[in-house]
């Protein structure tokens, strides 16, 4: 269990191995994440601009329907029930028509009798699609171009697939039969289908009826492509993916940007916290001029979170310092006071035994049996001390009246006091309630009078008066305790605060006071964001009436 024990301790304290970062932070990777995926989310539905095609070719459909009626019409007052007495549709005049109208429209128009039997169709008749179109062939696509479209390519392989289109077939004998969109047109209505022309394309047919007083003689199939609404589809889809890559560099630049403002000054902030960590120097270190400079870099002026953190943790490590230089300031301390004890005792036992004097020897073990109660004492006082700052972290805090403590306090003292000993005077005037409340805890308060009390009946003649007062003020509450002694020496108004400083009544017995008593309050009020100062009382500074502790605690 041991060995298990150290292996923990070891495992702690043993430095820690940093990650390899690679090229970017994992903060700067989730930022460039977190914005890249909601741009891509949006640029990736503008591209799905199915609604837009939707509506072009719905607007075609309307147009060819528009131009089918009026071929229809034409059909139906020249070649229906027309010349010469023909009953229903005459075919070479339908198709002599046909042949000037479709050249008209540049579309492939076909027509079908009511038997739907193929009458007519634009590309077979003479005349029909003769006229010689000239364009501008595009300029052979260069690398750059290339890979533009095989990016464009790509993205639009990644967008949901739309509806499989029926294929577009022709077959040697056509007959309106072939294509299900013309069924509704013999019953007088109008049909359109989107069909599958494999390298083609899709291909848009739109059918109108071919009637006379409402009785349908035939069937009209208006054909064509939609490589004009492709393309417009296509240019819209390229100006997006241009605006989405001016909008990715700017992104990706400002994530880098507000990144580096996040990883790094975080990255220099653990730095300086495992210099620290590692000994690399106390929290502070001399900069330029010998001005303490600290180690925990100062990003206070960026009022921001990243600036809290670094001032806590300056203020973190600035207090830390203070706390190890206290413990080496309270380690030779202890070590010297220690050692007085220690060599007296020693000196008495060595002398004790070359000694053959009964009566010198048991004087001897008399001073070494005082030292060994001061001894006793010393160490008592001294673990006391030493644990204070734990206990006072740990312990709970709590609304403290110090009215109701101190007339406590006073109680005990009078019931417990010697009969010749000083008289406990409390004055503290009525007081509304909460007026005296401070928050903190309580048995550490009371452990502050109790010492302050303490001092003042040590140095207090037989039958003298210690005056206990409390009052409120703007600031707080202030307690003061008065007593009728010798007062406290020119200059040591500030030392008695010290720790194993000792000023003793004359003829009090050496030794009975380890000196911890007032410095032990100093830091219990400390933690309490409160202050204790000592004065002495009367005009005379030469020769004081006595010795006044003040304490004042935040309300």
């Amino acid at each position: 269990m041991a060995k298990l024990k150290s292996d923990a301790a070891a495992a702690r304290t043993a430095p820690r191995r940093r990650r390899r970062r690679g090229a970017f932070s994992p903060i700067t990777r989730r930022i460039l994440a977190i914005n890249l995926v909601a741009l891509v989310i949006v640029v990736a539905g503008l591209l799905y601009v199915d609604t837009y095609r939707g509506a072009l070719i719905d607007a075609k459909i309307t147009a060819l329907a528009t131009q089918g009626e009026l071929i229809a019409a034409a059909l139906s007052e020249s070649v229906v029930n027309g010349a010469d007495g023909v009953d229903g549709m005459d075919p070479a005049a339908a198709r002599q028509l046909l042949a000037r109208l479709a050249a008209a429209i540049e579309t492939r128009t076909r027509l079908y009798d009511a038997l739907g039997t193929l009458v007519a169709d634009s590309r077979n008749l003479p005349g029909a699609g003769i006229a010689v179109q000239a364009a501008t062939l595009p300029a052979p696509a260069g690398p750059v171009t290339e890979a533009a479209e095989a990016v464009y390519d790509w993205v639009l392989s990644l967008l949901p697939a739309r509806d499989r289109l029926p294929p577009y077939v022709e077959t040697t004998e056509p007959h309106a039969s072939d294509y299900p969109e013309l069924r509704p047109v013999f019953a007088g209505g109008q049909a359109s289908a989107l069909r599958d022309g494999g390298d083609m394309g899709a291909i848009l047919n739109v059918a109108v009826p071919v009637q006379r007083f409402k009785e349908v003689q035939g069937a009209l199939l208006l054909t064509t492509t939609i490589d004009d609404i492709e393309d417009s589809v296509r240019q819209v889809r390229y100006t997006i993916l241009k605006l989405f890559g001016g909008a990715l560099a700017v992104t990706v630049l400002l994530s880098l940007y507000l990144a580096r403002t996040i990883a790094r000054p975080l990255h220099r902030l653990a730095m300086a916290a495992d210099a620290v960590r590692h000994g690399s120097g106390h929290g502070n270190q001399l900069g330029s001029g010998d001005q303490p400079a600290s180690v925990i870099p100062d990003f206070s002026d960026r009022g921001d979170e990243i600036g809290d953190l670094s001032q806590a943790l300056g203020e973190m490590t600035s207090a830390l310092d203070e706390r190890l230089l206290a413990i080496e300031r309270f380690a030779a301390d202890v070590a010297h006071e220690i050692k007085n004890p220690l060599s007296s005792l020693r000196v008495a036992v060595e002398t004790a035994s070359r000694l053959d004097d009964p009566a010198r020897q048991r004087e001897l073990l008399a001073v070494a049996r005082d030292d060994v109660v001061r001894l006793d004492r010393l160490i008592t006082d001294i673990s006391d001390a030493s644990r204070l700052d734990a206990e006072l972290a740990r312990a709970e805090t709590g609304p403290v009246d110090i009215a109701a403590l101190l007339s406590t306090l006073a109680a005990v003292e009078r019931s417990a006091g010697a009969a010749n000993g000083p008289s406990i005077v409390l004055d503290i005037a009525p007081a509304e309630d909460g007026q005296f409340v401070v928050e903190g805890v309580e048995d550490r308060l009371a452990q502050v009078f109790s010492n302050i009390i303490a001092n003042a009946k040590s140095f207090s003649q037989p039958g003298g008066v210690i005056t206990i007062t409390a009052r409120r003020g703007r600031d707080g509450i202030e307690a003061v305790i008065e007593d009728q002694g010798p007062g406290i020496p020119a200059g040591k108004l500030t030392a008695i605060f010290e720790r194993f400083y000792t000023e003793r009544p004359a003829g009090e017995k050496f030794g009975t006071h380890s000196g911890l008593g007032l410095s032990i309050s100093r830091q219990i009020l400390e933690t309490h964001d409160g202050v204790i100062f000592a004065e002495n009382r009367g005009d005379d500074t030469a020769h004081p009436t006595g010795a006044r502790f003040v304490v004042q605690l935040p309300a």
